[in-house]
């Protein structure tokens, strides 16, 4: 355990913004399942649908700076070429 009261606080501050970043994260991928569960489902309306709060979703992680913009870009660009791919 660190002794300085500043590394103590880095300590307490790097909990917190993991947690936060551990959040979003979680919150992203349950997105991303949701849009692929109505691709297994063959309901391309719900696919589109939550594609676009998938979107919106990624678009908001990257403005908080949890992901990378070629990450984000990366992601929705795959999940686009799977709901389009839908017959």
């Amino acid at each position: 355990m660190a002794n300085i009261k500043s590394a103590k606080k880095r300590i307490l501050v790097a909990e917190t913004k993991a947690a936060r970043n551990k959040a979003i994260r979680s919150k992203v991928k349950t997105y991303v399942k949701k849009v692929e569960a109505a691709i297994t489902a063959g309901d391309k309306a719900a696919a589109q649908a939550a594609l676009v709060a998938a979107i919106s979703e990624i678009d908001k992680a990257t403005t908080k700076g949890v992901y990378h913009k070629n990450t984000s870009s990366r992601k929705v660009s795959r999940l686009s070429k799977a709901v389009n791919a839908m017959a």
